[in-house]
């Protein structure tokens, strides 16, 4: 399946219905790893195609959400997309989100939200205006999505699936250690406590040092309720990685605490991400390591 441009940069312009998904659509461009740009006013497209140019190769995927201005709007995007097919470099797809009428209006009732084009009148009325003033930008969008019956995961995997290049690195698995007396990480999606293991902290020659260091990391690990517990929870998330991955999860959190996030957590989650990282994309990072050094600057 082609995934992009006859030129060397993919450009997705996101335009169609308000209330049909636009929102999922460019939260799914950036997991892909797109530069994305929400209402961005056609008038203002041939500058960020200069800005495109001049940052070489860092703007080589990007979707652009394009909502509903009016007549102007059309006339200046209609010149816009004439303009870019003028180019050798990029060839805009247009994304044309649809949903029947009836759809539409539920989605209204339950956000209680006013439609665009009719703030004091009916939902069903905007819908019909707007269905009019999109009818010629449908006609020349590449695709077309109707979501009337799609719930939210299914529009995002439907993106996922067409404009994916690299699907193997799109579920990233992220391990993070931390300390419990600094905070719970808000962006955590599963937190584990292992501040029942035996802490290096009260041995002195360690204290200093942290879990990356040899030394402190073998003292974490060789316990037997250390083993135990590592052989549980990567058993625990062998089962549950796949499921996140099938549900169409960008990326999965793994909080590892302990007391001050230098010694335990911080060699447990060097010993998660490096076994999770065969079979996914993993990265490892420990929150609060540098704590200690800023405390004594």
């Amino acid at each position: 399946m082609s995934t992009g441009s006859t030129g060397d940069t993919q450009m997705v312009i996101i335009t169609g219905m308000s209330g049909a998904g636009k929102t999922v659509a460019i939260q799914s461009f950036e997991d892909l790893g797109f530069f994305c740009v929400d209402n961005l006013p056609p008038t203002l497209l041939p500058k960020f195609l200069e800005l495109m140019k001049e940052s070489g190769n860092k703007m080589n995927k990007v979707a652009l959400v394009m909502d509903l201005r009016g007549r102007e709007f059309f006339d200046h995007l209609f010149k816009a997309l004439d303009d870019l097919s003028e180019t050798s470099w990029v060839t805009p797809r247009i994304l044309f989100l649809d949903a029947d009428d009836s759809s539409l209006v539920r989605r209204y009732k339950e956000t209680r939200r006013s439609h665009p084009l009719a703030h004091e009148g009916l939902p069903l009325e905007g819908i019909k205006l707007e269905r009019d003033l999109l009818e010629e930008l449908k006609g020349r969008a590449q695709l077309i999505y109707n979501t009337s019956k799609m719930k939210p995961r299914e529009l995002r995997e439907k993106i996922l699936t067409e404009f994916t290049v690299n699907k193997e690195h799109i579920f990233t698995v992220n391990v993070m250690s931390f300390g419990f007396k600094h905070g719970l990480p808000i962006d955590a999606d599963l937190v584990f406590d292992v501040r029942f293991l035996p802490n290096p902290h009260y041995i002195e020659h360690m204290r200093p040092k942290t879990g990356i260091d040899e030394e402190v990391s073998s003292y974490v690990l060789k316990w037997i309720e250390t083993q135990k517990f590592l052989e549980k929870v990567t058993d625990l998330l062998s089962f549950m990685l796949p499921h996140y991955k099938r549900e169409g999860k960008a990326q999965l959190i793994i909080a590892i605490g302990c007391t001050g996030g230098q010694h335990r957590s911080v060699a447990l989650a060097e010993y998660i991400g490096k076994y999770f990282s065969k079979d996914y994309k993993t990265c490892i990072t420990h929150r609060d390591i540098e704590r200690r050094k800023e405390k004594t600057t």
